[in-house]
């Protein structure tokens, strides 16, 4: 599904009337527990959390004129997606994650590369992504983004 909205702001209130509070909660978990540096902000036409180009200037490889993506929030058919890239890209995060996430949640992991999809609202584990969106800062982030993203000199990626 296509984010409903041209603003953070916009997406935020144009949702599906029994995803609003939940959305609405996590984003504000979100950007409470995002390390200076970050922003909300559109991102690939959805809710993002970025790293702007006033720190990132290059902005993403696949696409410069967008800041540099770091997680992100969809409303979808059937789920609530959080997307984090830091569990992507770093592998002891994503182990601390898993064995994390069944003390925080009732419901079972449903997991993408970097997608965690929230079927059930109220098995939404507010804590866990507080505490996760604390484990990377804006220079960590941007260190692991160019270790395993840009194309390293002379290889094509």
């Amino acid at each position: 599904m296509k984010a409903q909205g041209t603003t953070v702001e916009d997406i935020l209130k144009n949702l599906p009337e029994d995803r609003l509070q939940p959305f609405n909660k996590l984003h504000e978990v979100i950007v409470k527990n995002l390390p200076e540096g970050f922003e909300a902000a559109i991102s690939y036409g959805g809710l993002g959390y970025v790293v702007p180009h006033a720190i990132y200037p290059g902005g993403y490889h696949c696409k410069p004129e967008e800041p540099l993506p770091f997680a992100g929030l969809s409303s979808q058919k059937a789920s609530i997606n959080f997307y984090h890239m830091g569990i992507y890209a770093e592998p002891k995060l994503l182990e601390w994650f898993v064995i994390e996430y069944p003390k925080h949640s009732k419901q079972k992991l449903d997991m993408g590369k970097s997608c965690v999809r929230f079927k059930k609202m109220e098995h939404i584990p507010y804590e866990l992504i507080a505490e996760l969106m604390q484990k990377i800062s804006v220079a960590q982030w941007i260190e692991r983004y160019e270790e395993n993203y840009l194309p390293k000199p002379g290889k094509k990626k």
